[in-house]
């Protein structure tokens, strides 16, 4: 099992990875589909399923949709560009999508929220369809976007997700026990591990420059985030705060005067500043997912703002130690709030953040599992219950909390010697088996939990 550091963490656009950068993604490769046929095609169609038409609208499921079939990408979004092909699409119903004919598509007919049974696969499925001058459908597709912005197509799905066809890398582990016995075998860490296995595919000096590139965009969106404030989009009226608390903070250094506990509000508000920012759909990092996005930017910037000795040449372990911990998570269980709830979200990118901190703070192999164990285990059960669909309430507190107890969980990892009772590995497997008997209310289809006590204006 290979999963690349660049699949579990990619450069794209909020507020959610499995609700707006996957079904952006789904339309690419449905329009790549198109310019390979031979048909000649009139007009476009598409019906969201499941997880995806419960907060679609929420979560700017059909706007990124309609953008996809348009030609955007998350990676080459432009806001502003965007805004002026929904608004030409509103007004002639038409899609001009790149090396393809003029194509019908009224947003009000042929963009279809089906909230009846979800489709077979997962819960995030989506339809797309072609058809023809007269309106029958001649080209027909069904994508899953399984969590982290990763899409795959109903056959895809059924002949075995996560299957990895490229070359053999030098330590292809698939579970924990796998990876700490390679680890001892080789006397490597688990980043010398993971950078062999990049370097095999890609080479050292991809690996180099894409790890700087994503750590630029996290933390360039952590100060967006702490230099911007207003009101977030959506209609619930969610005030940004990271703003406000970060001037708080930056006033009080110097006085001898905070509590200790003031650095979880420092932890606090750098993942704070990451999830408005995906709130409002500015450019994130998925870490593994958007809704999640803000816990490991947290972390590694606690890290090198309030660590003494920590060091930015450190990074790309973490980025490393990070990824290898959530292929293990995404292959044996799942990364998708709509699969396992935000067990699978926020619960992983805890496990992910504190396993990189225990790494470049000097932790062993067996220390570095065991602080992502203890991370999991602590948000077991976490529903994911988004008021009003938005990723917005309790998501961008949530990451905070996630952040704290990613570094908390890294701590006490390091104070032991890395024996533990509960392994990495069973942890994985009882949030897979936790997610598979959590009510449908509970996983992002904004049925159930805060979702319905609290107002949605």
């Amino acid at each position: 099992m290979f999963l690349s550091v660049f699949d579990m963490f990619k450069v794209g656009i909020g507020p959610s990875s499995s609700h707006t950068m996957g079904p952006m993604v789904a339309a690419a490769r449905f329009l790549d589909q198109m310019r390979a046929s031979p048909f000649h095609f009139g007009g476009l169609r598409a019906s969201l399923h499941g997880s995806l038409a419960f907060t679609g609208v929420g979560h700017a499921t059909d706007r990124a949709t309609i953008l996809g079939l348009s030609g955007f990408t998350p990676e080459s979004y432009d806001a502003e560009k965007a805004e002026e092909v929904l608004q030409e699409i509103a007004d002639t119903h038409i899609i001009n999508a790149p090396d393809l004919p003029p194509l019908n598509f009224n947003p009000k007919r042929d963009l279809v929220f089906d909230y009846d049974a979800p489709l077979d696969g997962h819960a995030n499925g989506m339809i797309l369809m072609a058809t023809d001058a007269q309106g029958d459908v001649t080209m027909r597709q069904v994508y899953y976007s399984i969590g982290g912005g990763f899409v795959m197509t109903a056959e895809e799905l059924a002949a075995g997700k996560d299957t990895d066809e490229g070359a053999p890398v030098p330590y292809p582990f698939k579970s924990a026990a796998e990876m700490l016995e390679m680890a001892n075998g080789s006397g490597k860490t688990i980043a010398a591990m993971k950078r062999a296995n990049e370097e095999s595919r890609g080479g050292a000096d991809h690996l180099r420059a894409g790890s700087k590139r994503l750590w630029q965009v996290m933390n360039d969106c952590i100060n967006r985030g702490l230099e911007t404030d207003g009101i977030l989009p959506g209609g619930l009226n969610v005030k940004r705060r990271a703003k406000g608390i970060h001037q708080a903070l930056l006033a009080e250094r110097g006085l001898n005067q905070s509590a200790p506990h003031t650095i979880n509000d420092w932890m606090s508000v750098y993942a704070m500043a990451v999830n408005e920012e995906n709130a409002a759909g500015g450019q994130v990092v998925t870490a593994p997912t958007n809704g999640a996005a803000g816990v490991m930017p947290a972390t590694l910037r606690y890290y090198l703002d309030h660590v003494p000795g920590a060091s930015e040449s450190h990074i790309e372990d973490f980025l490393l130690t990070a990824a290898a911990i959530g292929g293990l998570v995404k292959f044996n269980a799942s990364i998708s709030g709509a699969e396992a709830g935000c067990q699978a979200e926020v619960g992983s990118a805890a496990a992910m953040s504190a396993a990189g901190l225990c790494a470049v703070m000097g932790g062993t192999p067996e220390q570095v599992e065991n602080a992502a164990e203890i991370a999991l285990e602590h948000h077991l059960g976490m529903t994911c219950d988004p008021v009003r669909g938005l990723v917005q309430v309790p998501c961008i507190e949530r990451n905070g909390l996630g952040a704290i107890k990613a570094v908390s969980a890294a701590s006490l990892a390091l104070r032991g010697d890395g024996t533990h009772l509960v392994p990495l590995d069973a942890c994985i497997e009882t949030m897979r088996q936790t997610g598979a008997d959590m009510s449908e209310k509970y996983k992002e289809t904004s049925l159930g939990g805060l979702a319905v006590n609290i107002p949605n204006c």
